[in-house]
């Protein structure tokens, strides 16, 4: 499992002449560096008498920040296998129509499945950007770097998955299901540019 490697095994892999792991999983790993920094700024929040007021408030993105780390991690792999579901899809016998048919579908069955993947990613990194508002506002003074690169982090995932998701649609067929992604594509893209601005624009130190 890529998840379960150390850091360096990691990047070795991925500097490799392998496509796997890619941006896909790169970009899920960089959704969980940005769910930890925003974990630990609220962590560094929660026990300070500075801001008691805002604890249980810290406590809940603290929680919420870890169960999305937690799933970007499984997201490395689960990109990467759903990728791997592309390729060997693409391996298989078309001797016959009915084995090239057969293909095609496979091919467009893990196509969609290898958009939806890094897709979900992106959604659910930008679902960081109201945590990384409260932690910036709200948050330990002293960490608002941390929350700040957090914000960028963030950003980078989002935008990343969404690169991937661009380039699958391009092999698939089913307009609709195309149409359908490529509006979320552009209103994620949007927001999270303008979040990420209007997060920035707040950080003072």
């Amino acid at each position: 499992m890529l998840a379960k490697m150390k850091l360096n095994d990691f990047l070795e892999k991925t500097a490799s002449n392998k496509p796997v792991p890619g941006g896909g999983s790169v970009a899920a790993m960089t959704a969980a560096a940005a769910a930890a920094l925003v974990e630990m700024v609220a962590n560094l929040t929660i026990g300070k008498k500075k801001y008691i007021e805002v604890e249980a408030e810290m406590k809940n993105i603290a929680k919420t920040a870890r169960e999305l780390r937690e799933k970007f991690v499984v997201a490395i792999d689960k990109d990467a296998n759903a990728f791997n579901g592309v390729m060997n899809a693409f391996k298989m016998p078309k001797d016959t129509e009915e084995q090239g048919e057969l293909r095609k579908i496979q091919i467009q069955k893990n196509m969609k499945k290898a958009s939806l993947v890094p897709l979900e990613v992106a959604e659910d990194a930008f679902s960081m950007m109201e945590m990384i508002t409260g932690i910036t506002e709200k948050g330990n003074k002293n960490a608002v770097t941390d929350a700040a690169v957090a914000t960028m982090m963030a950003r980078t995932a989002v935008l990343s998955a969404l690169y991937n998701v661009k380039i699958n649609l391009s092999t698939i067929k089913d307009e609709d299901f195309v149409k359908k992604i490529s509006l979320k594509i552009s209103e994620l893209e949007t927001k999270i540019v303008d979040e990420e601005k209007s997060i920035l624009s707040k950080v003072e130190f």
